[in-house]
């Protein structure tokens, strides 16, 4: 019998998945500097009005489909089943993602570690230890590296119920409940909290442009981990009776909540000690936020602590979501066991890891067409796998599947009107938007 998600589990089982180091800094970062609360209001049209549509369909495909995704298209595509099922190979780009996000987490436990004794004090100590750590300390990245390698996989190893659900049950509230502490203590910081909360929700629309538009489009899609098959693979262990709209309401609610959230923790920081707030990416956690923490002595190394280690929850819980897709095919396919599927995949993915680690360490510097190999899986996981993939569900429930049989699955949860606009929208502006991101993320 199939392990199956209980209702709760599969939002926070998905929050999770959504819920990834973005929302530390791409989120607050591009909210920030592109308008305050005008990019907030153009991010949630996008989401709702364009990304929530294209998730439905995803979600359609593991509910309808009901086991992997490369077997969900081969059972439901009416013909060309072979062709289709070759759309579920998507997924590889998931184990891809994985491979270099084990790495930044481990980055991050690193940062837990080090927030027991002491942090940097100045930034020019903060981006020489950060840059010590990836260019010359093999030994710590590995060792990370490897910790959070064992812990994701013993997660997936678990299954489901045991696993996957028992992993975001526990760490989803943790991480509010941590996220909580920290904005409860930013609020005693004065007008370094106002200053964000200006920083974050003061309407500037004058800084919304056509490229603003792209990038809060690309964010609203990739933020909900789409393109890669984790949503048919969570979808198709969703328990029958399931609200599907409403689950994906959740889902998307805490997604942005946590980004605000997260917004609100760092800038309050950054304004309070007077820090950079265009920076964005690894340098404004580990060097910026490690630098400001330093300066609040004990207490600081508190609150380095716990919004590490929210860091570390969130990533971890987005890394499980990238490697079960594959895992489940692997166990139907080749009829194996869970832990024998995973055996295959660790070899894999600790392979691509180390590699990554490499690129960046100094001795070797391992590099293909110039680049770091890490910033080669980026590049090709997030511009063209996942937009490709994304465009390809959309055309597959849109314009493969029957509408009726479509219909039946939400006719529970949407009215006539409503299912006729997710579905024109499906079929007519989720395509040309996927491709649009795409294209301007080749040539930006």
């Amino acid at each position: 019998m199939q392990d199956k998600f209980s209702k709760i589990g599969f939002v926070l089982a998905m929050a999770g998945s959504a819920v990834g180091l973005g929302n530390a800094w791409k989120f607050p970062t591009m909210v920030g500097n592109n308008g305050g609360s005008a990019f907030i209001v153009l991010y949630l049209v996008l989401t709702f009005g364009i990304a929530f549509v294209a998730f439905l369909a995803e979600l359609s495909i593991g509910k309808l489909g009901e086991t992997d995704p490369v077997h969900s298209f081969e059972k439901l595509a009416p013909k060309y089943k072979k062709q289709w099922s070759m759309a579920g190979f998507f997924m590889i780009g998931g184990v891809l993602i994985a491979s270099f996000y084990l790495l930044v987490i481990g980055w991050i436990l690193k940062y837990i570690f080090l927030s027991f004794s002491s942090l940097p004090s100045t930034t020019d100590e903060a981006g020489a230890a950060f840059g010590n750590l990836i260019t010359n300390d093999f030994v710590s990245s590995a060792m990370c590296f490897s910790i959070v390698f064992f812990i994701v996989f013993y997660v997936v190893s678990k299954g489901i119920k045991s696993g996957i659900e028992k992993l975001n049950v526990w760490m989803m509230p943790s991480l509010f409940i941590l996220l909580l502490i920290m904005l409860a203590y930013s609020l005693t910081m004065g007008d370094g909290f106002f200053k964000a909360a200006e920083f974050l929700f003061v309407p500037d629309f004058s800084k919304i442009t056509p490229d603003i538009v792209l990038q809060a489009l690309g964010l609203a899609f990739f933020s909900l981990s789409m393109g890669v098959c984790t949503v048919p693979t969570y979808a198709a262990s969703l328990p029958d009776g399931a609200n599907l709209v409403k689950s994906t309401l959740s889902i998307i609610f805490i997604n942005i909540l946590v980004g605000i959230m997260m917004g609100l923790i760092v800038f309050t920081f950054v304004f309070a000690y007077s820090g950079d707030t265009t920076q964005g990416g690894p340098g404004l956690i580990f060097v910026s936020l490690a630098t400001l923490f330093a300066k609040l002595g004990v207490v600081g190394n508190v609150l380095a602590v716990a919004f590490f280690t929210s860091l570390l929850f969130a990533g971890i819980t987005s890394a499980v979501s990238m490697i079960e897709p594959f895992t489940f095919y692997l166990i139907n396919k080749l009829k194996i066991s869970r832990k024998r599927a995973l055996v295959y995949i660790a070899i894999f993915v600790y392979s691509l890891g180390i590699i990554c680690i490499l690129s960046f360490y100094e001795p070797t510097s391992f590099k293909l067409l110039g680049k770091p190999f890490f910033d080669i899986l980026d590049y090709l996981t997030s511009n063209l796998i996942m937009p490709v993939g994304a465009i390809t569900f959309s055309i597959f429930v849109g314009f493969v599947l029957k509408k009726e049989g479509i219909y039946i699955l939400f006719s529970g949860f949407m009215n006539k009107t409503m299912f006729e606009i997710w579905y024109f929208l499906l079929r007519f502006v989720i395509p040309v938007a996927v491709l649009a991101i795409m294209i301007y993320q080749i040539l930006k």
